[in-house]
């Protein structure tokens, strides 16, 4: 338990409470406040700078344009990795999914960045064959192989789409756009993904001379409001 981590951590327990229910195990082998707890690990978007440090770094196309294409769409890696050419709707320049884990659907506009990255894939079928083929461990495992080899740490595939999140909601995306594009019907799924974006309110002064006047409240109110 102590080598596993949180995985073996919770594998162990349900198995525990599994053959405790069926009758297998007369008594607890841990009781439940014994359990060790697991640490949390702390869990972050990947920046431009590493981005392209690992995008530079590689010589394999095919992952290269696969990492691109995580950049611009927020994919999570395997819906990424099984995107086709017909996924995208160059009438209405759109690309259009069905998440594999969840089954949401995910809507998202067609930049000229990623219009471009296209015109490098296939025009029709998997766009990453050799990648679609490979499991996610292995998907995984060349992708930190890649940032062992340039010292960078804390960051995984699914941190592209921590990024895309955070990109959104710095550059004022309604939410329901980025829960679109992503494909989160919930709000909160959605503020973990950018609970560390940040945000720079722009001077006054960029809204064009355009200022919004509140009407003041009644003295009757203001009394009701608590302010003097």
């Amino acid at each position: 338990m102590k080598r596993g981590g949180k995985s073996t951590n919770r594998t162990l327990r349900t198995l525990h409470n599994f053959a405790l229910g069926n009758g297998w195990l007369h008594w607890q082998i841990i009781m439940a406040k014994q359990w060790p707890k697991c640490p949390k690990t702390s869990k972050r978007a990947i920046t431009d700078e590493e981005h392209q440090k690992i995008v530079g770094a590689d010589g394999n196309d095919e992952r290269r344009f696969y990492y691109e294409m995580l950049w611009e769409s927020g994919a999570s890696q395997t819906d990424g990795a099984l995107l086709t050419a017909e996924k995208f709707d160059w009438k209405n320049r759109t690309l259009n999914y069905q998440r594999v884990k969840t089954g949401e659907w995910c809507h998202l506009g067609i930049s000229t960045t990623l219009e471009n990255l296209t015109k490098k894939l296939p025009n029709t079928g998997l766009l990453f064959p050799k990648i679609a083929a490979q499991k996610d461990k292995h998907r995984s495992a060349q992708f930190c192989r890649r940032c062992r080899q340039l010292k960078i740490k804390g960051i995984s595939l699914h941190s592209y789409r921590y990024s895309w999140a955070e990109r959104a909601y710095t550059a004022g995306i309604p939410e329901r756009y980025a829960q679109a594009a992503l494909g989160h019907s919930s709000k909160a799924v959605h503020h973990a993904y950018a609970k560390k974006a940040y945000v720079v309110c722009p001077p006054l002064e960029n809204l064009n001379g355009k200022v919004i006047q509140l009407e003041q409240p009644k003295n009757n109110e203001t009394e009701q409001l608590g302010v003097n």
